[in-house]
């Protein structure tokens, strides 16, 4: 056990090092400093005060308790890119304006023969207190793409979710190598990690995602000079150790899935609003990437491990994708819905069906009772009449599901009630298409796209409704393979051969 001086000798310890970081550094917005650069500057101060440091990881931590709210960010070109702590700066008045990168004095010559110095960059202003000759830390492609875009993007505070504590039991599979300070550091890292990934994507730096995951699981191929500075965190033999344990791969799907449900209502906060198609169009091809990157960076990572991280990044993936489709839906739909003869036409048109016939037909599958068919019948003919905006639309089908579900609440069953809602308004609705194939409806264009959009949405709005009963979130209902393909096989089980186009509706759906 620790005496009483040993405990009070790291009390002032502690003390000391915490009044040394407020007289010499400062918070700052629009402001960085690499990560070894803070680490070094301290190493030098506990080398003038014949003090003994804390490792990497512990000055971390002891960083973020004295700078509430610091973040996070990859800096630098590919290959010599550096964590930076997001929102602190040395202080003016410091003498460690005087040191360079690795702590030494500027007055001393350093290992590398170019002199190194760092830049700030201020939203106000430029403070080039230090600055880097051999590369800028900011693309300016992305750049401008984040000021063009950045209006289109969801609230970004609350995106890094709460990082639970992983609690290891006496029976924990724990490798003996590693101990509970290496199970903190790994939470620890592990955050900063996602701090950084965020800011790319708040960026648009969306390419330097492969190089961040490379970074975290020390990819063999990464040739990142910054990695050995990693490995004063944590090695990559402990990491993969851990990566075995029970708790921990727990703690990285728990994180995993909240954390990519917020950058998807970072970078889709409204499924139906207009933004412009650049940018949905580099959202999908990031999202066309992701499992590629993933893949690659954890080559050589226990595999359990990997096909967590993998289904989590395929569910976020697959929904960026379907977003960005519905959103092209919408703004396409908008035009028609905006068309006054247009809907006068698809009214016409759509007073034409045989909807007894419809009803007759898909009773057999659907079993759906009839008086809510007509329910629903009326009320969209009604809705249609009265040419309302897609976002009014949007209210109407929200109700229909909230009405046609609400018997379900609070019951194990409600998931299975909603998959089976989803089915039989998508075969309901391609029967009705059916007919105005067969009648050659003039508005049948009109219709289709409407349809198709209409299905997405439905898709969209019970994806929510069974994560919120189910107490999850959407992109994890999604990464629930059981769940996403139960709507297949329900499917399969309840209808014939004879609408395998609507099967395919629903593959694409999925896939």
């Amino acid at each position: 056990m620790n005496s009483f001086s040993d405990i009070n000798s790291d009390v002032n310890f502690i003390d000391v090092s915490v009044q040394w970081l407020l007289e010499n550094y400062e918070t700052a917005d629009g402001v960085s400093l690499p990560r070894s650069t803070l680490y070094n500057h301290y190493l030098r101060h506990c080398s003038d005060n014949k003090l003994d440091p804390v490792n990497a990881a512990s000055f971390g931590k002891l960083i973020r308790s004295v700078f509430l709210g610091l973040r996070t960010r990859r800096l630098g070109t590919r290959g010599n890119s550096k964590y930076h702590y997001y929102g602190i700066r040395v202080k003016l008045t410091s003498s460690l304006m005087m040191l360079n990168e690795d702590g030494t004095s500027r007055h001393q010559p350093t290992s590398n023969s170019h002199t190194k110095r760092f830049k700030f960059v201020s939203n106000q202003k430029q403070e080039s207190m230090y600055e880097n000759n051999s590369h800028g830390n900011t693309n300016i492609s992305s750049s401008n793409l984040s000021s063009q875009y950045h209006q289109y993007l969801g609230e970004s505070n609350g995106a890094i979710p709460a990082f639970p504590e992983i609690i290891v039991n006496h029976d924990s599979s724990i490798p003996e190598d590693c101990t509970l300070e290496d199970i903190d550091t790994f939470r620890s890292i592990y955050r900063e990690h996602c701090e950084a990934f965020l800011d790319a994507v708040l960026n648009f730096e969306f390419g330097t995602i492969e190089s961040l995951w490379r970074e975290f699981w020390r990819s063999q191929d990464n040739n990142n000079g910054d990695e050995c500075e990693e490995e004063k965190y944590l090695s990559k033999t402990k990491l993969y150790h851990m990566c075995k344990c029970d708790e921990v791969q727990d703690f990285i799907k728990t994180v995993d899935y909240t954390f990519y449900q917020n950058l998807v209502e970072v970078l889709m906060p409204d499924v139906l609003r207009p933004i412009p198609s650049t940018l949905t169009q580099s959202i999908r091809n990031f999202a066309k990437g992701l499992e590629s990157w993933l893949t690659a960076a954890m080559n050589d990572c226990p595999e359990e491990m990997m096909q967590i991280k993998l289904t989590a990044v395929s569910a976020f993936a697959q929904t960026l994708r379907r977003y960005t489709s519905l959103n092209h839906l919408a703004q396409a739909a908008r035009a028609v819905l905006q068309n006054s003869s247009q809907i006068n036409q698809m009214l016409a048109d759509l007073n034409r069906v045989d909807f007894h016939n419809v009803q007759e037909q898909a009773s057999w599958v659907c079993q759906c009772d009839y008086a809510v068919v007509q329910k629903l019948e009326a009320d969209f003919k009604v809705t249609l009449q009265q040419q309302n905006s897609l976002e009014q639309w949007a209210v109407w089908l929200k109700s229909v599901v909230t009405q046609v579900l609400k018997p379900f609440e609070g019951k194990p069953s409600f998931s299975k009630a909603a998959r089976q809602f989803l089915l039989k308004w998508s075969f309901y609705s391609s029967m009705v298409i059916r007919d105005l194939t067969l009648r050659s409806a003039a508005s049948f264009g009109s219709f289709h796209l409407i349809r198709l959009l209409y299905d997405e949405y439905m898709f969209y709005l019970i994806e929510h409704q069974v994560a919120i009963a189910t107490g999850t979130t959407p992109i994890a209902v999604m990464g629930d393979k059981n769940q996403a393909y139960q709507i297949i096989n329900d499917y399969d089980m309840t209808s014939n051969g004879s609408v395998s186009s609507i099967n395919e509706q629903k593959r694409i759906k999925i896939s």
